[in-house]
């Protein structure tokens, strides 16, 4: 119950209850600006996002000449630059295998070479990094004795290229990042990178050494975003080094699929650029306005039979459409900033 003359009190002058009045107006007035342009706020900026990113500066001073060996059941798929500071182990995610991070060539005949998958591994040469590859055993990474398996495979490779006093890191996406992060609980890493991953870290005792954790994952995935701040804590409780990147979507213009994707080119990208504005698919802006997986882009672009397009670049596509979502894919857009972590762990 409200005390008597309490009404009185508050109301007993004009000058009392206008300013008042005036800042509540003023604060919601504020609120609802940010509400209406917080998109903006978050996504980056096209320019800051696109073209100050040099995306295919090491295809011209890296070449990829990978070594393809059979072992364990399993393809191995590596290279080794000249005087290399460090080793990386690579894991793909579901549905995916080595072959994702290497361009077709001589050596590797059956090598895919995705976009993002082998921007990486050009970095990671770049920067004197060797690079080894595994596919899994099934579609997805099994928990359990594949871990060992991969342990083994990875020592025996280091061991045959007399690389053993060298550092070794690890970067894996989404089902390659669960992975990692239990393989990096019984073999000796000097840093990790999980990608679009929060890891299993719920599931098993973190042991004292376990390395520096960088989480590189989409903040649009909430739940996974939730788990990633709680095993940050973790992490941090048991003095482990970790650290965050978020990766917000991207913006599509004309030429972004061609700068992207080695042998997509300029007048094909920007047709599909176009036939994406057609079908409603991106806004005025450029953003994707659904996941590019719910798109259904393939089945329409059958339709656009004036757009000739090299049906074997169809997964690339896909790749570089999830990217600019921004939900769940990999991505080599942090690469310096992913770099930068490991060598700045390399003891």
């Amino acid at each position: 119950m409200l005390k008597r003359g309490y009404k009185s009190k508050a109301w007993s002058g004009p000058q009392n209850w206008r300013v008042p009045l005036l800042l509540l107006f003023l604060t919601l007035m504020l609120v609802g600006l940010f509400l209406l342009f917080q998109d903006e706020f978050q996504r980056p900026n096209l320019s800051d996002v696109l073209k100050k990113q040099e995306w295919n500066r090491f295809d011209s001073v890296v070449q990829l000449h990978p070594t393809v060996e059979f072992r364990n059941g399993t393809d191995i798929i590596w290279q080794t630059p000249e005087s290399p500071k460090a080793v990386l182990f690579l894991a793909h995610g579901c549905d995916c295998q080595a072959v994702n991070f290497w361009d077709q060539s001589p050596e590797c005949p059956n090598c895919v070479g995705l976009p993002e998958d082998r921007l990486i591994v050009l970095n990671a040469l770049a920067r004197q990094f060797a690079v080894i590859t595994i596919s899994s055993a099934g579609r997805c990474w099994q928990l359990n004795e594949e871990v060992l398996i991969v342990k083994n495979i990875i020592n025996w490779w280091i061991s045959e290229r007399k690389l053993e006093k060298l550092p070794l890191v690890a970067l894996g996406a989404s089902s390659g990042g669960y992975f990692v992060s239990v393989l990096a609980n019984i073999m000796k890493f000097s840093s990790i990178v999980l990608m679009i991953a929060e890891g299993k870290f719920g599931l098993m005792n973190i042991k004292k050494d376990y390395p520096p954790t960088l989480f590189v994952h989409m903040p649009k995935d909430l739940y996974r975003q939730l788990k990633i701040d709680e095993y940050v804590n973790v992490l941090k409780d048991k003095r482990i080094d970790v650290d965050v990147i978020e990766c917000l979507e991207i913006p599509l213009s004309p030429n972004t699929l061609a700068d992207r994707i080695p042998r997509l080119g300029q007048t094909v990208s920007a047709g599909l650029f176009e036939f994406f504005q057609e079908k409603g698919f991106i806004d005025d802006k450029g953003y994707l306005k659904k996941d590019g997986r719910a798109l259904n882009w393939k089945k329409a672009l059958q339709e656009k039979k004036s757009l000739l397009l090299d049906k074997r670049l169809l997964p690339h596509i896909q790749e570089e459409l999830n990217l600019a979502f921004a939900y769940h894919e990999m991505t080599s857009v942090h690469s310096d900033k992913i770099f930068k972590w490991f060598e700045s762990h390399i003891s």
